[in-house]
């Protein structure tokens, strides 16, 4: 009985994963981002996967155990959950993200990461969102905190990141692609809550650091300087770094356009590479890798919001955006759970590592782009 059951939801997801991918190719040329079929809206699938991160336990990449602290795959799902709450208009779902993260003031303190590395220092960007929120004041200075922390040394930094702080750059810089978005978004949230120039002016300045040593010729990114290869969601943080700044970046800031040619750039190229039914390949370039979820939803995050800002040509870039977003959201299954997400994955210099990264289901890496891309239609 209970093996029936199972089979009977399983052909359920299956049929509905194959519908979906059908919507793909019957709108071939369709480039309107605001009326979908029924269950694709992003209030329906927004609001599926929010309430889904709102009652999981915090994530700890599947291990048994709680995590020591908040890891950035849930600060970037729960900023998403936030903003997607917020521009729904859904008082409810607030209430439920915001009581989530109560306990953190208390029970909860020793979750809050103090590690100063990007990967922790991206948590900022939930309280400074819960700020923008609620107006709570308590907030803004958890968030400003993290956001001005990334700019002092420790006294325990190697010579390489005390050569970058004494450039201006912040001595977290690394110079992997991944760092793009978890250092823009802390910062630039911070200047959405203050309005304090000094944070956009950061954020740009370490943008165009990261543009200059690792975009290639083609627009795409290489994973770090002696990484020769396209990872998709290592892109993926790229394109959806340069997105979050540049929708809120002044533009008289002399980084701006610099910024904005390396996004133009890599959006036409990603135009090349993406597949029938929307999506992306972990290694974007390679006709041999998968469908990737996580790089799929950040790309998909990036070029809604382009056409959404008028950066982009909706008649050719509002194609791949609705493509991709109906293709993405064919990957969620009867749980509300995102499939075909590359795992955590560390840099190498080997193209088999690549395609070898086991494939999660319901990984924070995959849900939170959807919940992004959710909030940028919204927009």
């Amino acid at each position: 009985m209970k093996l029936n059951i199972i089979r009977l939801i399983f052909i359920q997801v299956l049929i509905l994963g194959l519908s979906l991918q059908g919507f793909c190719q019957k709108e071939k040329g369709n480039s309107d981002l605001k009326h979908w079929p029924k269950g694709c809206s992003p209030v329906e699938v927004g609001k599926r996967l929010a309430e889904h991160f709102a009652k999981s336990p915090h994530f700890n990449y599947f291990r048994p155990t709680p995590p020591t602290a908040i890891v950035y795959p849930e600060s970037c799902t729960w900023y998403g959950a936030l903003t997607f709450a917020r521009l729904s208009g859904d008082k409810e779902l607030c209430t439920k993200l915001t009581e989530r993260f109560e306990p953190l003031f208390n029970k909860e303190a020793a979750l809050v990461p103090v590690q100063r590395h990007v990967d922790f220092t991206v948590f900022g960007a939930v309280p400074l969102e819960l700020y923008i929120l609620t107006k709570d004041p308590q907030y803004l200075k958890l968030g400003k905190r993290f956001a001005d922390e990334q700019w002092v040394l420790s006294g325990e930094e190697s010579a390489e990141a005390k050569m970058f702080y004494d450039k201006g750059y912040t001595p977290q810089t690394r110079l992997w692609i991944d760092d793009m978005y978890m250092i823009t978004d802390v910062q630039i949230q911070a200047y959405r809550a203050t309005g304090e120039l000094k944070y956009a002016e950061r954020a740009a300045k370490e943008m165009v650091l990261y543009l200059d040593s690792l975009q290639r010729p083609n627009g795409l990114f290489y994973h770090a300087t002696d990484v020769p290869f396209f990872w998709g969601r290592g892109n993926g943080w790229m394109a959806a770094g340069m997105s979050e700044l540049l929708s809120s970046l002044p533009k008289n800031n002399p980084n701006h356009a610099k910024i904005m040619e390396g996004y133009m750039k890599m959006m036409a190229t990603l135009l090349k590479y993406q597949a029938e039914n929307g999506t992306w390949r972990q290694l974007i370039d390679d006709p041999e890798s998968w469908s990737e979820t996580s790089g799929t939803g950040m790309f998909a995050f990036a070029m809604i919001t382009g056409v959404k800002n008028g950066w982009l040509d909706k008649n050719i870039y509002g194609v791949a955006a609705r493509k991709a977003w109906l293709g993405l959201i064919s990957y969620i299954n009867g749980n509300d759970e995102v499939r075909e997400i590359s795992e955590g994955t560390n840099k190498k210099n080997d193209r088999q590592y690549y395609i070898d990264r086991k494939r999660n289901i319901g990984d924070l890496h995959g849900q939170a782009p959807v919940l992004w891309c959710a909030s940028a239609l919204l927009r």
